[in-house]
């Protein structure tokens, strides 16, 4: 029996999504989302909207970050699992499905590892758009996995950074990062230290990976009128900023009960007041107010940011044909006969 076209689901592989993201180009792809997210963000208020299900252990973390606008329902699985570098894995792998609403069925299944890579990326810098100092050109990039591509391509096509000071404590992450962005329009410096490295910065990425409370960032390393784009803090115990930075900056977040168990404001009271980003993209409440504001983006990543990349993703399928069609979904001729769909299998194979 042939699957009817509503019993196959689009699936969009590793090789599908690379294939995607060079033929569009990554800084199209980046702007893109970046366009898809701040939609969202605008209509934020519509959708279905809870912490992210996690299950840690003492190697790591596995999630499910579920959402829904009331016409497509969205979720992502993803880990973060630290040390996986170490054996050669990678530290954060992700998949997600959009789903129609009204019947329930499934609309895609991508890879979503380069998906989140971009999304995040994306996120920040239509963060920074509302929050970094205008004419930003210089950014410190503290953490030079595998986010720091994406991050400064997301910066350099939006905001139009031009200059990177890159450290990470190894040494070969910041060179194989400098070597991917050459030739790129970057004026690229490695430095030795932290504090070498945000000299002159006026955006500051932290996008560290270690599992635990670190001080990536000293209260004596930033000075007024920065833009912090804190990524690295993702989960309980898990932080890059001194506590004295956040007493005396400006904090915006993506969803406040997330963030405050997950973000880098865990380390503050149940009640520090802070600011949702979507909030500010709408207009309700202003962003960057002065040329002497510290101002920290306090980022630990949420459903709704998935569910508008997973969206964009959907929308290029036609436009590029890089999927295939997966028979995930049992087509019986009485939907009410699912067993005789297989008893029937059996005779026809026999």
């Amino acid at each position: 029996m042939t699957p009817q076209a509503v019993n196959l689901v689009p699936f969009v592989s590793v090789d599908h999504m690379m294939k995607i993201v060079t033929e569009i180009g990554v800084e199209e792809v980046l702007a893109h989302l970046c366009d898809y997210l701040e939609e969202d963000f605008k209509r934020w208020e519509l959708f279905d909207k809870t912490p992210r299900v996690a299950s840690h252990s003492v190697s790591g973390v596995i999630e499910l970050m579920p959402t829904s606008d009331g016409d497509v329902y969205g979720f992502k699985y993803v880990n973060g699992h630290p040390q996986n570098t170490t054996v050669g894995l990678q530290t954060v792998t992700a998949f997600g499905m959009l789903s129609d609403v009204t019947t329930g069925y499934p609309l895609m299944l991508s890879e979503m590892t380069i998906l989140t890579a971009l999304r995040t990326a994306a996120t920040s810098v239509l963060a920074a758009k509302y929050l970094a100092p205008t004419g930003s050109k210089t950014m410190a990039m503290i953490g030079n996995g595998s986010q720091s591509e994406f991050q400064a391509l997301a910066f350099k096509k939006i905001l139009g950074i031009t200059s990177l000071r890159l450290y990470d404590i190894d040494d070969n992450a910041a060179r194989k990062c400098a070597a991917n962005l050459a030739g790129r329009g970057f004026d690229i410096v490695i430095c030795d230290s932290k504090e070498k490295a945000v000299e002159g910065a006026e955006i500051i990425t932290t996008v560290t990976a270690d599992k635990q409370l670190a001080t990536i960032l000293t209260d004596n390393m930033v000075g007024a009128g920065v833009h912090i784009n804190a990524i690295g803090g993702d989960c309980p115990g898990k932080t890059e900023l001194h506590k004295d930075i956040l007493m005396r900056s400006d904090i915006f977040v993506e969803y406040t009960p997330q963030t405050r168990i997950e973000g880098e404001i865990q380390q503050l009271a149940h009640d520090h007041p802070v600011v949702e980003l979507w909030q500010v993209i709408k207009g309700d409440i202003p962003g960057r107010r002065g040329s002497q504001q510290l101002t920290i983006f306090d980022s630990v990543g949420f459903a709704i940011e998935d569910f508008s990349a997973l969206r964009y993703l959907r929308d290029q399928l036609d436009r590029t044909g890089h999927f295939e069609n997966l028979d995930m979904l049992a087509d019986p001729d009485d939907p009410r006969d699912l067993f005789g769909m297989v008893m029937r299998s059996v005779q026809t194979f026999a």
